[in-house]
């Protein structure tokens, strides 16, 4: 790859990260906010159209089975985890995108956490949407080390 199209590249999944840590966010303030049989309530009626016509809809099945049971308890953790999650993605997207040289390597450690993390949820259940969300994981990663390389030598150029 040539320097302008890693950049470009870099920018562009930097960009998606902060989307993700968006949609966690806004995804963890909903947990907190919505009681957890609402919540099942409301993905129900959300996917009762789709299964009306494929009974065996995946995805519609995923939701409805992962809200079915939801416990008080389950929904603050989750709400907490994806806060957390969130927030930790969307200032460190935004402090590398204004190019803060720490930012980088807590960048790379906190990916570096995440891969390990879902590599070991991957162990006990292989998805494939895991794999693919860690293998990306990995790509920024490599990303941003090559990034603050090259930041760290032009401030040493200086």
């Amino acid at each position: 790859m040539t320097e302008d199209r890693v950049d470009r590249a870099f920018r562009v999944s930097l960009w998606l990260k902060g989307a993700d840590g968006a949609l966690e966010l806004l995804g963890g303030l909903l947990l907190l906010i919505v009681p957890p049989d609402a919540l099942g309530s409301l993905v129900g009626s959300l996917t009762r159209h789709e299964l009306s016509e494929d009974p065996h809809d995946f995805i519609a099945n995923y939701l409805l089975q992962q809200t079915h049971n939801l416990s008080k308890s389950a929904t603050v953790f989750g709400a907490l985890y994806l806060l957390t999650h969130g927030i930790i993605k969307l200032v460190l997207v935004v402090s590398v995108l204004r190019e803060r040289l720490w930012a980088y390597p807590w960048m790379l450690a906190f990916l570096i956490a995440f891969i390990i993390y879902q590599g070991y949820r991957w162990a006990l259940l292989p998805s494939l949407w895991l794999a693919l969300l860690t293998l990306f994981d990995v790509f920024v990663a490599v990303l941003t080390w090559i990034e603050y390389r090259k930041h760290r030598a032009a401030l040493a150029a200086m």
